[in-house]
């Protein structure tokens, strides 16, 4: 049956940036699908783990700083003694500075490296060997449009999202032999706390939603299809992707 292909009964999934907008609504999805769900943010992910439970579903919260090296790594090492196996990992969570590149300072270049694209570094290598060690597993990252444009004043973040996408290759291209799926996924203009200042600009807002073929911007729940896609066997064949989930962005 098709819809076995979709079904996460038994997985275990590491979700980071799960407090709110994309990433709690990614965790919820494969939480949906079946599978238990390891819950990482720094500011601690509960109420996500309340709506999971609610549901009859599993989550453990695990609070961690990811921009630091040795939480990323306790963050994992606790959810494999939780749960013993992880099958899946969602590299979520992510910061963005606005500012012109002229004036980027080096305390905001560095924040947005150490996140958005060294932790996900980090993660990626422990469980790459976690999942090659038991011949099976699924990587997905976020990145973003401005994995392949350049956007205005955020030249950190689109630096990170650069590398991000350039490592996901780089990764599936390792890994795919191994039984190790990695891709990402690259939303479009969404309704979330990112692009609270974007949206609070009228003109700009307009103009956005004018340009996007949907009409429409996108709200966190429209990854939830595309992430238990990427996290289950419907997936097997698809390595080193980079799914724009934008309402047609990129197309135009």
């Amino acid at each position: 049956m098709v819809k076995s292909l979709f079904d996460l009964t038994g997985m275990n999934a590491f979700v980071t940036g799960t407090s709110g907008g994309l990433g709690r609504a990614m965790a919820i999805a494969l939480a949906e699908a079946g599978a238990s769900v390891a819950l990482v943010s720094s500011s601690g992910s509960a109420e996500t783990a309340g709506i999971i439970r609610g549901f009859g579903g599993h989550a453990e919260d695990i609070p961690a700083d990811l921009s630091r090296p040795e939480e990323a790594e306790r963050a994992w090492n606790r959810a494999v003694e939780l749960f013993g196996r992880i099958d899946i990992l969602v590299n979520n969570a992510g910061i963005i500075r606005r500012t012109p590149a002229a004036e980027h300072s080096r305390e905001d270049w560095d924040a947005v490296i150490a996140l958005n694209l060294n932790a996900v570094f980090i993660l990626s290598q422990l469980a790459g060997r976690h999942m090659i060690k038991n011949g099976y597993g699924k990587i997905i990252n976020i990145a973003s449009m401005l994995s392949f444009q350049g956007g205005i004043n955020v030249p950190g973040y689109a630096a990170s999202k650069h590398g991000v996408a350039g490592l996901t290759k780089a990764l599936a291209n390792e890994w795919a032999g191994k039984g190790v799926n990695v891709n990402a996924i690259a939303p479009g203009y969404m309704e979330t706390n990112n692009t609270a200042p974007i949206r609070a600009d009228e003109q700009r807002y307009r103009s956005i939603s004018e340009r996007i073929p949907a009409g429409r911007w996108g709200v966190p729940d429209d990854l939830k299809g595309p992430v238990v896609f990427l996290a289950s066997r419907a997936s097997d064949y698809v390595h080193g992707h980079i799914l724009c989930v934008d309402g047609g962005w990129m197309a135009r």
